[in-house]
């Protein structure tokens, strides 16, 4: 494979930054929930067709495509997320959520204006490269939906089938610095779990097969049940409405996390069993309801084009911004994008931390950074925004021009 050719981005970069900036300070400002994601929809278009994108709305939901380039040659698509978190923003900052309840906690806003400001370089060196670059900006990430959603509309058919889909999420480590694994996230499965009782007067609980005892149960026991391969965490419980009646009813939202699908699997298994013996023991005659609501696949890298993608960042960052990556239990509907293994694909993780709060973290506790730094999904989360942006558009441009002009050799 020759060198990938991304020597002499930082002018294009410098050039493209503040209007990504204006982009990512907006879309920050006015957060949109999973398949609610109207407006923030409408503004990434708008700005891909301001880069010479040809740009169709409305796909898979409120998924935007741009396209930039001729149709011929290799067909790169890169990938970032519109939806938000039902997050009440604290962060204090000038530019913080204006919608009650809703923040962009998990970095999608960065994401996308690093992707529309990656088109915008590659529209100022389009003499560089041949062959076609796809910017999808996705709906409904946090729900695992939306990339299901996109390809049952017809992105391949209608948009051509990628060569290589490239994307990046943020993380809490220095800024200025990307990471990179072969597997980088985990497989999830969600689950809805929903224990029937019987009700009746709080006077008499005996008198009353209670499911919020049960469902206190299934909390407490799923560490032991899911074993050490995999992890689990209740993030919904919902149980009646009065404190003097006993509800005949208790919902749980549980989401298991493993390295691999066999083990989120079996997770999953030892969540519906768990729930089924607690009912059994403590609500007999009524069996509970488990539905699996939502999955996802490892994150795993094509290791040939990890290879050109590292070497990419390295040459464009400097070889000591391009830091190692252990697998995180996070987890993302990414994989969907290949085809189940036959496009590959290549995701790696975007610092987001400022070098002063670093700093202080490194201060505060040497070696344990990320147990002090705000993580993803925090209502603290506050990426440093100028740097991350700098750092993600050049990435993404870097990687995108080492697929358009590398895939020849592969």
């Amino acid at each position: 494979m020759t060198e990938p050719r991304t020597n002499g981005l930082k002018t294009e970069v410098t050039a493209a930054l503040p209007a990504a900036l204006e982009l990512y300070l907006r879309l920050h400002s006015a957060p949109e929930l999973s398949g609610a994601e109207r407006r923030t929809a409408a503004s990434v278009a708008a700005a891909l067709r301001d880069r010479g994108c040809e740009v169709t709305e409305g796909v898979g939901g409120h998924g935007v495509v741009g396209v930039l380039g001729d149709g011929t040659g290799p067909n790169v698509l890169l990938r970032a997320e519109l939806d938000a978190l039902p997050v009440r923003e604290e962060t204090g900052l000038p530019y913080a959520s204006r919608t009650d309840g809703v923040m962009h906690a998990c970095g999608h806003d960065a994401h996308l204006a690093a992707a529309v400001g990656a088109m915008d370089v590659l529209a100022r060196v389009r003499e560089r490269w041949r062959g076609t670059v796809t910017m999808v900006a996705q709906p409904a990430e946090e729900t695992l939906t939306g990339a299901e959603a996109l390809l049952a509309d017809g992105l391949y058919e209608r948009f051509g089938t990628p060569d290589t889909v490239l994307a990046q999420h943020l993380a809490p480590f220095p800024a200025a610095r990307v990471a990179h694994a072969e597997t980088v996230l985990a497989a999830a499965r969600t689950l809805r779990v929903v224990l029937h009782g019987s009700g009746g007067h709080s006077a008499d609980p005996a008198g009353a097969a209670n499911p919020v005892e049960a469902a206190a149960a299934v909390v407490t026991g799923l560490r032991a049940a899911v074993g050490a391969d995999a992890v689990a965490a209740v993030g919904v419980l919902h149980a009646g409405t009065a404190a003097n009646v006993v509800p005949d009813r208790a919902t749980l939202e549980v989401s298991v996390r493993a390295g691999t699908a066999a083990a989120a699997e079996r997770a999953a298994g030892a969540v519906r069993e768990l729930a089924c013996a607690q009912a059994a023991r403590l609500l007999p005659g009524h069996p509970p309801e488990v539905e699996v609501t939502a999955r996802s696949e490892p994150t795993v890298n094509d290791p040939r084009w990890l290879a050109a993608v590292r070497q990419a960042h390295a040459t464009a960052l400097g070889p000591a911004a391009v830091l190692p990556w252990r697998t995180s239990m996070a987890t993302e509907d990414f994989p969907r994008y290949t085809a189940g293994g036959a496009i590959p694909a290549v995701y790696w993780m975007l610092g987001c931390v400022g070098r002063e709060e670093w700093r202080r973290a490194r201060a505060e506790a040497p070696g344990r950074e990320f147990t002090v730094l705000p993580p993803n999904h925090s209502p603290r989360f506050a990426p440093a925004a100028v740097p991350t942006l700098r750092t993600g558009i050049t990435a993404m441009a870097g990687a995108a021009l080492a697929c358009l002009t590398g895939v020849s050799e592969l």
